[in-house]
């Protein structure tokens, strides 16, 4: 294996705003894995929401509105004070980048050195002490955007697979948010699911994970998604802002949420279950809290991941029960055009970031 170098080319978010406050530089310090900690050779990392949502400062209350609005310049009337997920401070500079795929070069005190070359896919949500504290990967601390990065090594999966990093690079944050609402929500085989923005990166891993749970499957798509997203599994799909008849699902995997909300609570069979990790069509949504007592609904709010999430999506990948959607690739030095791309939503899966070209 090559020695790790003292520098290495790495994005850099330097502030909230526009694509100025990305910085693509080659001349970072390579991190030194502490205690507990292992550094991996980055092969590739996805293009995720919560990149964005982070440089634009989306996350802030004082934004209101869907996440591309701000895609390009970012929110003025966003409070730096709780533009991060958690409500906290976020701090700069920052490697962004949740996904990640590649190998072990290195380890810190108290891990085994037989690790050392084994490949990897990182999961991104470092749980902590307590059930519903976590850091993530990319946000709190440095991330995937970068040739290499430090990682707690229980996060650090080893996998056994043919696929390629870029591939596998697809699957961290998307398909564990859905994994992790399909979870929540208890979907099980013979039961009607609608998923929302279904040809996302969360969205489209969706409706495989789903697929393979064994549910009937209704998908909420552009038209000229339509077929994509069909392969993927959907039984049925259907333009954005489509309206079903009341009582007709059993569960709701959302992550548009925004005006179309009342109406997919109305969708949901009695004693209905609805999941959420997302909002990219607007964070404020109505809720008429009769339909949610008198239909006995129950509604999840999924961004921890459930202790077997992650496990469970390295068993299906190996398994092959699920396989990777790479809508394109570019280098890590071209990310503001991957992410302009990213905006444009006129993809069907992932856009993946190749750090060592």
């Amino acid at each position: 294996m090559e020695p790790v170098p003292a520098t290495m080319s790495a994005v850099l978010l330097t502030g909230n705003g526009g694509f100025e406050c990305l910085s693509y530089r080659t001349d970072v310090s390579v991190p030194q894995p502490g205690r507990g900690e292992v550094l991996i050779r980055v092969g590739a990392a996805g293009v995720n929401n919560t990149d964005i949502n982070t440089r634009t400062a989306w996350y802030s209350k004082a934004v209101t509105v869907a996440t591309e609005a701000g895609g390009d310049d970012g929110f003025a009337e966003a409070k730096t004070e709780d533009s991060g997920w958690t409500g906290a401070v976020p701090q700069f500079p920052r490697i962004q980048g949740a996904d990640a795929a590649g190998r072990i070069v290195a380890v810190g005190e108290g891990i085994d050195p037989a690790r050392i070359g084994t490949r990897v896919l990182v999961e991104p949500v470092f749980r902590g002490a307590s059930r519903f504290e976590a850091t993530y990967f990319g946000s709190e601390v440095d991330g995937g955007f970068a040739q290499f990065a430090r990682v707690p090594a229980p996060h650090a999966h080893p996998i056994e697979t043919a696929l390629t990093d870029v591939e596998l690079a697809s699957f961290p944050c998307a398909y564990s948010a859905a994994e992790n609402m399909l979870t929540r929500t208890a979907l099980a085989a013979g039961e009607r699911v609608l998923i929302t923005g279904a040809s996302g990166g969360v969205g489209s891993a969706a409706v495989q994970l789903a697929k393979r749970r064994g549910a009937e499957i209704t998908a909420l798509a552009s038209t000229d998604k339509a077929d994509g997203v069909r392969a993927l599994g959907a039984t049925q799909v259907e333009p954005r802002g489509c309206r079903f008849e009341c009582e007709t699902f059993d569960v709701v995997i959302d992550v548009a949420g925004g005006e179309g909300f009342p109406a997919l609570l109305d969708a949901l069979k009695r004693g209905g279950r609805y999941g959420v990790a997302g909002a990219i069509s607007g964070p404020i949504a109505e809720l008429d809290l009769r339909t949610l007592y008198l239909k006995d609904l129950t509604l999840y709010g999924c961004t921890i991941l459930d202790p077997e999430v992650f496990p469970n999506l390295v068993g299906y990948i190996e398994r092959g029960e699920i396989r990777p959607v790479v809508a394109a690739t570019y280098p890590l030095s071209e990310i503001v055009a991957a992410q302009r791309a990213f905006l444009e939503k006129k993809h069907v899966g992932k856009i993946v970031l190749i750090p060592g070209v």
